[in-house]
């Protein structure tokens, strides 16, 4: 087997990696190449965590041929392996408090403990500061592996502590070719997913699989396209950030019933009794989380539409630069060719501008509904009626 092989456990999944996949099976297979804290970086789909994941079921298990325990890593469910994936809008000092905790117990049954942290790039300074100890001083036996978009999400001295390997970005004929493997859909239906969702394997795989997501993707940008003057911006911000509400609702209401019922089994209450005043902060708790990951779920939602709209106008600059680039939105073509003739390269520019400044906006916790109402009105200010 070469080194750019790879076995389907654990390494099935890491699609078009093989440098980054080549360099953690060395590692995990000698102590003189592993590093005791990694960063892993790439684009959002890039496959991060997937990478991440594998590297742990290779550090824990007894060689590569205990299969066994790979999948119960893969599966997340082996007791050496802590994974920190926030469904909030920030990784918590609560939350890297316990996984510190956790880092200085000795492996259970694996040859190693490992940390995997999913979204290094969403501690803030403070939270930062909680696992520097840990990272600089680590167990014998214990790994972190943090995954982020790029290491300068991260804070220099985290930088410092671990070794970075870098992700390549995918190309689309990848992904599409991905989509075919594990859902079998039309190969021109997974192109199209894969150019929309611009490499993202799980958006692609997402709107390669729901209509009911290519439709409103499609919906969305047509009615920015029509969009003119005040009016229209306020009606289409509306709808982009009920659309998002929507989507968020039915996300996450079916889980966030089923982890209540869960809870309530715990706490031994039957389904539809008197929950007694002692076991009430619990459940106070849990909505808590709950409604921080439904927050989260709206905010992402709106990011991947102002994500869609970067693309929109990025394809509209291709053209009025006469580059060539083949479009994102090649089903758009003449609406896009008739924007692109509208307006000035200059102004497409500042579009962007906008577009990059109101996610940022949106990070920072802005009220969605007058951010998106600002960003469109600003941009159909600049078009013919």
């Amino acid at each position: 087997m070469t080194t750019t092989e790879a076995p389907a456990v654990p390494w099935g999944d890491v699609l078009g990696q093989e440098q980054a996949v080549a360099t953690l099976r060395a590692a995990a297979g000698d102590p003189a190449q592993l590093a005791h804290g990694w960063l892993i970086t790439g684009p959002p789909g890039s496959g991060r965590s997937t990478l991440a994941l594998a590297f742990a079921a290779a550090l824990i298990a007894d060689g590569p041929h205990d299969e066994q325990t790979m999948r119960q890593v893969l599966a997340g469910t082996h007791p050496d392996l802590t994974r920190l994936r926030t469904e909030g809008v920030i990784i918590t000092i609560r939350q890297a408090r316990e996984i510190v905790e956790r880092s200085y117990y000795a492996p259970s049954t694996g040859r190693y403990r490992v940390i995997v942290v999913e979204d290094a790039d969403r501690m803030t300074e403070r939270t930062s500061n909680v696992l520097l100890k840990a990272l600089e001083e680590p167990p014998e036996q214990t790994i972190w592996v943090l995954c982020a978009p790029s290491d300068a999400d991260l804070l220099p001295t985290i930088r410092s502590r671990v070794r970075v390997l870098r992700l390549r970005e995918l190309e689309v004929d990848d992904v599409a070719r991905l989509l075919v493997e594990r859902t079998g859909v039309d190969p021109a239906l997974a192109e199209q997913a894969a150019r929309h969702a611009q490499r993202h394997i799980g958006m692609a795989q997402r709107l390669a699989t729901d209509e009911a997501s290519r439709e409103r993707r499609d919906r969305t940008l047509r009615d920015v396209l029509r969009a003119r003057g005040i009016s229209d911006a306020v009606e289409v911000a509306g709808r982009i950030v009920q659309a998002a509400n929507d989507d968020a609702k039915a996300l996450t209401a079916e889980r966030d019933e089923a982890e209540r019922e869960a809870l309530l089994r715990t706490l031994g209450i039957d389904d539809g009794g008197r929950v007694p005043p002692a076991v009430r902060s619990q459940l106070n708790a849990l909505k808590e989380d709950q409604e921080r990951r439904a927050k989260r779920s709206v905010r992402d939602g709106l990011d991947r539409v102002l994500t869609d709209l970067l693309s929109l106008y990025r394809d509209v600059l291709m053209l009025q630069m006469g580059h060539g680039a083949p479009l994102i939105n090649a089903e758009l073509s003449d609406e896009l060719r008739a924007l692109a003739s509208g307006w000035e390269a200059t102004r497409t520019l500042s579009v962007l501008d906008d577009l990059a400044r109101t996610r940022g906006l949106l990070d920072q916790n802005a009220q969605p509904t007058l951010a998106l109402e600002s960003l469109l009105i600003t941009i159909t200010s600049g078009r013919t009626p």
